[in-house]
């Protein structure tokens, strides 16, 4: 069952402060990574405590209403977007509005669990994503 987006029945479109559209979303849905690499972690890296983390749910009908307000694509990123316990979830319900008033879903990802989430993620209708290389200091020894 596809919830329906949230916000008003014919929204005006957001618009930055360049007069521009805004179609794109680039969502975060955690500050944590499996790998430990000094690109996005520093020797003293502080993580959000999970109190100050949306809820996916709560990530979800965020999304909903940017959609409601002309959002076309949604990238989810993080961290590593992978690590977030039940992020599947997410990525099926944002996938069921594709087509629905969303036109693409992606994922920026390391790479690391790309293997055993690509059939969900495809199946939700991500189609694409960018996969950041890693670094010899960040791969296990």
């Amino acid at each position: 069952m596809t919830v329906p987006v949230v916000g008003p029945k014919d929204p005006a479109p957001l618009v930055d402060s360049f007069g521009r559209a805004v179609t794109y979303l680039r969502v975060s849905v955690t500050d944590r990574c499996d790998l430990r690499c000094t690109y996005c972690m520093s020797e003293d890296m502080t993580f959000l405590p999970r109190s100050d983390v949306l809820s996916l749910e709560e990530l979800e009908r965020l999304c909903r209403t940017f959609i409601g307000f002309g959002v076309k694509k949604i990238r989810l990123t993080g961290g590593e977007p992978l690590v977030r316990r039940n992020v599947m979830q997410l990525v099926e319900a944002l996938g069921a509005h594709i087509g629905n008033g969303l036109d693409e879903l992606t994922l920026t990802t390391h790479g690391t669990l790309l293997a055993r989430s690509t059939p969900r993620l495809r199946t939700a209708g991500v189609r694409r994503g960018n996969c950041l290389r890693a670094t010899a200091e960040s791969l296990p020894s």
